[in-house]
């Protein structure tokens, strides 16, 4: 059958200012039982945005799709990794798909107006028609937007934690950087001696000085193009790892602190529904701040030896959440002090779905039997292999105890991907999110990155024609007997 087809709304049919109008209507949708796709917009057929685009959200309405979420969407670095971007607020010219498209001198100043914070500072380093691509970016990302809003479809954005190394971002404000110490992560069972990301660490005492107003305004950005944001690397605004620049690889790290509360009180202040635009709002109930060299305030954990150190996390909020649409990416060392970050602030975090049959880890949050409400379950992100990849690679035990878990939870086990898929619409998380490849069957070929290798990701994209009606209708039947289609209750 073929594939759903739009050709989505003309050039001139938008001003560009829904994409930046205040609006937190995706923080109500994660209170929602909703599902979505993750797919990124460079694995699109052609990799722009324009009519696959608009195509794709009309595949996700017919599916009975509430989300689209996507990954970064500024410029990637040389080997395409969208998590190291050359600027934390740009957006990619090359995701256009109107490249060439008019650009006028009263729509240059407006821009100019708007983004004042950090447009100068990207036309200064960010090369010819910085300026002009940015206005066209702006202009066709809200035509994406509100053609998918008036679809019921909302897009879930992805905001990295770092920045690249000699980004705009690190060259124009140095100041907000540590030398001599780039990000990492400790040896575990999967690396031996750690992961060398290589970013440079944020100085957080100096961000702390300046109110947090450089992360503030990166997070106004992000929330101006999407209903809601997946925040990357939670545990790492707990305490993070900290590697000597120039060693050759991760093992030679140790924990550092990070801000912890204190940078996401400074979001809901600034940007939150009860911001400044609520004057005489008090400030957030619980916030714990030790005093330099002072003994430890209220709600400070204490350090595990051997493991991060002691950080402000803050006593719960006594119900008060955070009224920003954030999801956090809890995913790896997580320690008791960030888990009480996460619950204090009232965000939900990830699941995912492959971690959940591991026979020797009963009490696992991935696994199926003790998933909760307050999280957005994956059946795998784009770090991880596809469905059919990961179930391949699985040894004999392995899948036989995969196959009896499908069995025993009652779902397909002729196509192992589809159980995973059906457990993840089933799941008690309130938001499901599916990768694409999954529902196309892939294998491990059409795995998106893999971060045991430098080159070789972020180059998967669709065939044109692979998501049809038929397979519209099964997502939709499955989205429906699992009660997450968008105001469809529990």
């Amino acid at each position: 059958m073929e594939a759903l087809q739009a050709t989505g709304p003309s050039s001139g049919s938008s001003s560009g200012r829904t994409a930046g109008r205040r609006s937190y209507e995706g923080r109500d949708a994660l209170s929602q039982r909703t599902s979505g796709v993750l797919l990124h917009v460079t694995s699109l057929p052609g990799g722009r945005l324009g009519r696959e685009a608009f195509g794709f959200v009309d595949w996700l309405a017919a599916a009975g799709q509430s989300w689209w979420q996507l990954l970064p969407v500024g410029p990637p670095d040389r080997h395409g990794s969208p998590y190291k971007a050359r600027s934390a607020f740009a957006g990619w010219p090359r995701l256009l798909g109107e490249p060439r498209a008019p650009v006028t001198a009263a729509q240059r100043l407006a821009f100019r107006e708007r983004q004042a914070y950090w447009i100068e500072d990207w036309i200064r380093l960010g090369g010819r028609d910085a300026l002009a691509d940015q206005v066209r970016f702006d202009r066709e990302w809200a035509r994406l937007r509100q053609y998918a809003a008036a679809r019921g479809v909302r897009l879930l954005g992805d905001l990295a934690i770092y920045v690249a190394l000699g980004s705009v971002d690190h060259r124009a404000h140095p100041r907000l950087f540590q030398r001599g110490l780039v990000a990492g992560a400790p040896p575990d069972a999967f690396a031996a001696r750690g992961q060398l990301w290589g970013n440079p660490l944020y100085d957080w005492p100096a961000l702390r000085r300046s109110g947090y107003r450089w992360w503030v305004e990166r997070l106004r950005r992000t929330l101006a193009l999407f209903e809601a944001v997946r925040l990357d690397h939670f545990r790492g605004f707990v305490a993070y790892w900290a590697v000597p620049a120039g060693a050759r690889d991760a093992a030679s790290g140790r924990w550092r602190p990070g801000p912890g509360r204190a940078l996401f009180d400074a979001f809901e202040r600034q940007l939150g529904a009860g911001g400044p635009s609520a004057p005489g709002r008090p400030p957030l109930a619980g916030v714990a701040t030790p005093a330099p060299g002072g003994p430890p305030a209220p709600g400070v954990t204490a350090p595990v030896p051997g493991g991060p150190p002691a950080t402000d996390v803050g006593p719960p909020m006594l119900g008060r959440a955070m009224t920003l649409p954030l999801i956090v990416e809890d995913l790896g060392v997580i320690t008791p002090p960030v888990e009480r970050l996460r619950q204090a602030l009232g965000l939900p975090g990830m699941l995912v779905l492959e971690f959940g049959f591991d026979p020797t880890d009963p009490g696992s949050p991935h696994r199926f039997d003790n998933h909760e409400a307050d999280r957005v379950v994956y059946t795998g992100t784009h770090d991880h292999d596809t469905a059919r990849g990961w179930y391949r690679s699985l040894g004999v035990e392995r899948r036989a105890f995969v196959d009896r878990e499908l069995a025993r939870l009652a779902v397909d086990r002729r196509q192992p991907w589809w159980g995973l898929i059906e457990l993840a619409l089933r799941s008690p998380a309130r938001t499901a999110i599916i990768q694409a490849q999954d529902l196309l069957g892939l294998g491990s070929e059409a795995r998106m990155n893999d971060p045991a290798r430098v080159g070789g990701n972020w180059r998967w994209q669709l065939e044109p024609g692979a998501l049809t009606a038929d397979l519209a209708k099964r997502l939709l039947e499955l989205t429906q007997a699992a009660g997450r289609i968008a105001g469809g209750g529990q």
